[in-house]
């Protein structure tokens, strides 16, 4: 069987990670967030017969690689999903001091897990974070941690959405103005890489050209920059030296596999 017809076997799918497939920062219906994950499960669904699909996001904003396992895989065993996307790791490896190869050998004894109780397993990368202010300088350990997932997908046969090799996200209009987070049209984007990952034939390309954009001065973006940093920068690392995450007292949005 391909590829494409195993993907369009595909009855349910289950989310877990962080804020990144929570769907931050991408306004949906009801006043929730969307996000790559939502819009996945949407072309998953509009290719079921009857329509019958059901999908679960267990995503929570903020959330570690060992609160994922905690909170989120057992709840798998008992979805037992067609379809698993886990990308989680990236709020570890911004922690100061912070191990790359002990959260990979934390990810892949999740993902031993996950594969006991679904039949597709998605994992994604992380991001290049190389035009990214203060993050830039994680790159080294991002990097070390993503040929580690590569790793883990080539030893437990599980799909890859490359986020690392996305160059469409280089450009600032795929992030929203806190620069942590995907702005929509940069979630669409994280959607087509899955689907294609998946083996889901999709109409648009997700490394499609931006159209032109706004030439900004140096003195332009250094006032950005500021503005940023005042506004998003200094409030995250406020929350990391008090002990808070942004996810403290936040549910799942959708903890049970429905449908769409």
């Amino acid at each position: 069987m391909s590829d494409y017809q195993e993907t369009l076997d595909l009855g349910s799918y289950a989310a877990l990670g962080d804020s990144f497939t929570e769907g931050l920062n991408d306004p949906g219906p009801g006043g929730r967030h969307a996000g790559w994950a939502d819009r996945l499960a949407g072309m998953l669904a509009e290719r079921r017969p009857e329509h019958d699909f059901r999908y679960a996001n267990l995503a929570v904003r903020g959330r570690l690689l060992d609160q994922i396992v905690s909170e989120q895989v057992p709840k798998v065993r008992a979805l037992r999903p067609d379809l698993v996307t886990l990308c989680a790791g990236g709020n570890d490896i911004l922690r100061p001091g912070s191990d790359p190869d002990l959260i990979a050998e934390h990810f892949e004894a999740a993902v031993l897990e996950l594969r006991e109780s679904a039949g597709t397993v998605l994992i994604c990368t992380g991001f290049d974070t190389r035009n990214v202010p203060v993050l830039r300088h994680l790159r080294g350990k991002i990097a070390t941690y993503n040929a580690h997932l590569r790793a883990v997908a080539d030893r437990n046969g599980l799909a890859v959405g490359d986020l690392w090799s996305l160059r469409a996200v280089h450009d600032r209009r795929a992030w929203s103005e806190d620069r942590l987070h995907l702005s929509p049209e940069g979630h669409q984007r994280v959607a087509l890489l899955a689907a294609r990952a998946l083996g889901l034939p999709v109409e648009a390309d997700p490394e499609a050209a931006w159209p032109p954009a706004p030439v900004l001065t140096a003195a332009d973006q250094r006032r950005e920059n500021l503005q940023w940093a005042r506004t998003f920068l200094l409030p995250w690392v406020g929350r990391r030296l008090r002990g808070e995450s942004s996810g403290d007292h936040v549910e799942a949005k959708r903890p049970e596999l429905l449908p769409l």
